[in-house]
């Protein structure tokens, strides 16, 4: 190595470009198999772990012994079901999407969890029933709960495989370089045998915060495998508005980030520019329940509602969302319409009683009791009176919500916030109250209070998730509140097409040798295992599992 400012030179068996869920999974299993493994990123090493570390850490698994215990039914055949319905995949790109769902499927119902668990993994006892559909059977969505919460949320999960990189390093055989941001692959007789960049400064910017881009150095990488592990393109909205897909409508003007501002997307080009084939980049994977964070991180930090199932959801102008696009039902299709309506917001209409109950925020800072494996905590915070902590600071601080006695001064406050002028008082308040009127005798032809009934038969459900169902109204289950929720960016569907050995393929559809790719760079697997739509606890999964098929893959041909 050569001093600053010159060119630094490297060499490994295996260069990991991204030290993300699926990096650190890759890198783990290259060392495993005894080779000398480089991992660079363009972030301080504050940021080890990348974006599963801000996780709210679900996972998705099928036929658990966490599902048996809480008396659900979960079989391959009805997880095959569902995933299939969701992903809709309908291109001749979907080749080898189609065979890393299939691939994926058996690993979450077989592997997935004692190998996990072997790690020293732990789950949360109650399953959570993310992505429920409301269509019919051969519709999207879960059948069942198969959501389980890592004990310790995305630190839990990075956690082991860090564990296995700085051993690595104990032992000689893992190189860490913080801050080196890579521009191109090196290209060599046809092959990928490295790579090369910028060093840039050294930051002691605070996990997830912005770092500059001063270059202080350049280096080069000589690896015979590479595998490129840098992420998708969430935290870049100039690149999430250019791909974002016709089919939902015009892209939003304005956005929260659900992801740091390192998530942009600049390996797709590099990757590219090596040979390897994009694929899939229009389908992406975004919310609707985002709220500004008061304490961001990043810019235009937001926070993602967890939403159990019981709030009113209304759009801009107050109507309420048609079935089935109730809380926690079908992401794509409320998204798809509320583009639809030409605004960039919609509204959350509750009680103290619902996000007493149902509201849980997305993300490992957002939930001490799950990151820090506190059982008290986690008993008063799921079980005790009043809303958790973290949902109680966004009542007291939120920019995004509005806690009034009476329903005229909450529209009022609606109507306060930036974009309320568009409310019609006079919709919100029939919405609501015949809503209410609903709830008064057994039957009902509202479909969302009649699922509410049917939700709460399931233990999880009745537990810590749905609230008894009751008139928001009332005010014995006061006060009231409205949430102004946005469009927050989170991940790529879309990305490098990878065979079944996660080896990168090129545009006639052969392998380029020497490349792998791995996590959201490779649309979780194959260059989009998810379709268009996606199962909830499967962005983790799919960086476990393309991870290390991607370090076992690139260990064995080296």
């Amino acid at each position: 190595m050569t001093g600053a400012r010159q060119t630094q030179t490297h060499s490994a068996d295996i260069l990991v470009i991204g030290w993300g869920l699926a990096g650190l999974v890759a890198a783990s299993e290259a060392a495993a198999a005894g080779k000398r493994v480089v991992i660079v990123d363009q972030e301080p090493r504050t940021n080890l772990g990348g974006q599963a570390h801000w996780s709210f850490g679900g996972l998705f698994l099928v036929d658990s012994p966490e599902q048996r215990r809480m008396g659900i039914k979960d079989s391959p055949d009805l997880a095959r079901q569902d995933w299939f319905a969701t992903a809709g995949f309908d291109r001749d790109e979907d080749l080898w999407p189609r065979r890393w769902a299939e691939a994926y499927l058996q690993f979450a119902h077989e592997e997935k969890r004692a190998w996990l668990r072997a790690k020293g993994v732990g789950f949360f006892p109650v399953v959570g029933w993310a992505e429920r559909g409301g269509y019919l059977s051969t519709g999207p969505g879960n059948s069942v709960p198969r959501f389980h919460i890592v004990w310790g949320t995305g630190p839990g999960i990075v956690a082991p495989f860090q564990k296995d990189v700085e051993d690595g390093e104990a032992r000689g055989l893992v190189t860490v370089l913080p801050r080196h941001r890579v521009t191109a692959l090196t290209v060599s007789g046809g092959a990928v045998v490295g790579a090369s960049g910028a060093v840039l400064a050294p930051s002691g910017a605070v996990r997830g915060a912005p770092t500059a881009r001063e270059t202080v150095g350049s280096f080069e990488i000589r690896a015979p495998a590479v595998i490129v592990a840098g992420g998708g393109i969430g935290g870049n909205h100039d690149l999430v508005r250019a791909q974002w897909p016709a089919s939902l409508g015009a892209p939003p003007a304005s956005m929260l980030s659900g992801v740091p501002a390192y998530v942009d997307g600049s390996l797709q080009p590099v990757s590219s520019a090596a040979g390897a084939r994009l694929i899939n980049g229009d389908r992406m994977w975004h919310y609707v329940e985002g709220i500004r964070n008061f304490d961001p991180v990043w810019p235009q930090h937001g926070i993602r509602i967890l939403p159990g199932p019981s709030s009113v959801w209304l759009d801009a102008l107050g109507n309420r969302l048609p079935v089935p696009l109730f809380p926690g039902f079908d992401t794509l299709g409320t998204l798809a319409h509320l583009r639809a309506t030409g605004y960039d917001h919609s509204w959350f209409v509750l009680s103290r009683a619902i996000v007493e109950k149902e509201f849980t925020l997305s993300g490992s800072e957002q939930n001490p009791d799950l990151t820090g494996k506190d059982l008290p905590l986690l008993v008063k915070s799921r079980l005790g009176k009043g809303a958790a902590g973290p949902v109680q600071a966004f009542l007291d601080h939120g920019a995004d919500f509005v806690v009034r006695d009476t329903l005229d001064d909450l529209i009022a406050g609606m109507q306060a916030l930036p974009g309320g002028e568009s409310l019609d008082a006079d919709r919100v308040r029939t919405e609501v109250e015949a809503r209410d009127r609903e709830i008064d005798n057994d039957f009902t032809k509202d479909a969302q209070i009649a699922m509410l009934r049917s939700a709460r038969a399931y233990r999880g459900d009745r537990l810590v998730r749905t609230a008894v169902p009751h008139r928001i109204l009332d005010p014995k289950n006061g006060p009231l509140i409205a949430v102004k929720l946005h469009v927050l960016t989170r991940k790529s569907l879309g990305g490098i097409e990878t065979d079944l050995s996660a080896r990168a393929l090129g545009g006639g559809g052969a392998p380029v040798p020497g490349l792998y790719a791995a996590g959201e760079a490779a649309g979780f697997g194959g260059g989009g295992l998810h379709g268009y739509r996606a199962l909830e606890g499967t962005f983790l999964g799919g960086c476990l599992f393309s991870g290390r098929t991607a370090g076992r893959a690139a260990a064995a041909a080296v």
